[in-house]
């Protein structure tokens, strides 16, 4: 059964409920944490990319056409849009000779305000390397470039860069490949679905590669997590969660839609994964610093940098303060059976 997660109060009264499942897992994979279902099963959605990233390293694409970092961490992100997002997709795309129109991403406008006023200041129109996922597109068609895969099916899920990504997140998750769902994503990418613990689990190979035994795996986990802390800011963008995470380089962390969230901690050898089941993401940091906080989790500058960026206090249209946000789950040792 799902939990209440956070609480919303305007004028002191109960206005909103956010309801969802948390599960955190040890370098042992077993759960250690659990708030409503740890094994409730959800599409992963966008926080799949650094998995989906991974198939790019193996195949040392990166180095074959020349990607700076920044470019290469972009594979992993969901970029908001801003000018130097669009500026690396746009450099990835020359270097691998295509043109944005052979991304399967819809156009659209920027995620992130100021630049997708800017575009509609200019009269400028909708492009497909605006889309958030342009990043992770262009990477995987530079795998297909690299290996002589065919350009114009890379997101069926029968194509080889598709089975290949599929058979890498398997391993790491420790699912079989049979029994994880596959749909579609809002970019058109096969989208895969896993209990939170197997996300859990996936996460924390990307804090602890040395859990890896595949070495080709292993090193290319090792580049791609140190990129998305060296380079945070091109996994999302100004003052979005997951770049404001990754500014500690002791966590590796991302968000997907509707909802769902995976972080991991080296040092603690922990990870986490989360699903709110209304789809919100607004609650993310605020939820994310609770299991901060409740873990004693030793740099207070990442907690206060979330609540910063949190919610907790809730403000009209003037930004006039009308209400708050607060967490109400505690988090226990996982007891197989218990319910929360």
């Amino acid at each position: 059964m799902q939990h209440i997660l956070v609480e919303e109060y305007r004028g002191g009264v109960l206005e909103c409920t956010h309801a969802g499942h948390l599960c955190g897992v040890d370098d042992t994979g077993t759960i250690r944490y659990a708030i409503g279902n740890p094994l409730h099963m959800t599409y992963l959605r966008s926080a799949a990319k650094p998995f989906q990233a991974i198939s790019v390293l193996q195949h040392s694409i990166e180095n074959r056409f020349g990607f700076t970092g920044k470019e290469t961490a972009v594979m992993a992100g969901s970029h908001r849009g801003e000018p130097f997002h669009i500026e690396a997709v746009e450099s990835m795309l020359r270097k691998i000779g295509l043109s944005e129109e052979m991304l399967a991403c819809a156009s659209t406008y920027p995620l992130n305000v100021g630049a997708r006023d800017d575009v509609v200041r200019q009269n400028s129109p909708k492009r497909r390397v605006y889309h958030n996922c342009s990043g992770k597109h262009t990477g995987i068609l530079a795998l297909c470039k690299g290996l002589d895969y065919d350009l114009e099916s890379y997101c069926d899920p029968c194509h080889p860069a598709q089975l290949h990504i599929l058979r890498t997140l398997a391993s790491i998750s420790e699912m079989p490949e049979e029994q994880i769902p596959i749909g579609t994503d809002g970019c058109g990418f096969p989208v895969f679905a896993l209990p939170l613990d197997a996300t859990a689990r996936a996460y924390l190979k990307l804090a602890c590669p040395d859990l890896i035994p595949d070495a080709q795996v292993r090193t290319a986990v090792e580049k791609l997590s140190g990129l998305m802390n060296e380079h945070g800011e091109m996994i999302a963008g100004t003052d979005f969660i997951c770049s404001v995470l990754l500014r500690d380089a002791n966590i590796v962390a991302k968000g997907g839609a509707k909802g769902v969230y995976g972080f991991s901690l080296k040092k603690e050898r922990l990870a986490f994964a989360l699903k709110v089941m209304d789809g919100s993401e607004e609650e993310w940091p605020l939820i994310i610093a609770t299991i901060l906080e409740q873990i004693g989790y030793s740099n207070r500058a990442t907690i206060d940098d979330l609540y910063r960026i949190s919610q907790v206090q809730i403000r009209n249209d003037a930004s006039r303060p009308v209400g708050y946000s607060k967490a109400v789950f505690n988090l226990t040792a996982y007891h197989e059976g218990a319910a929360r």
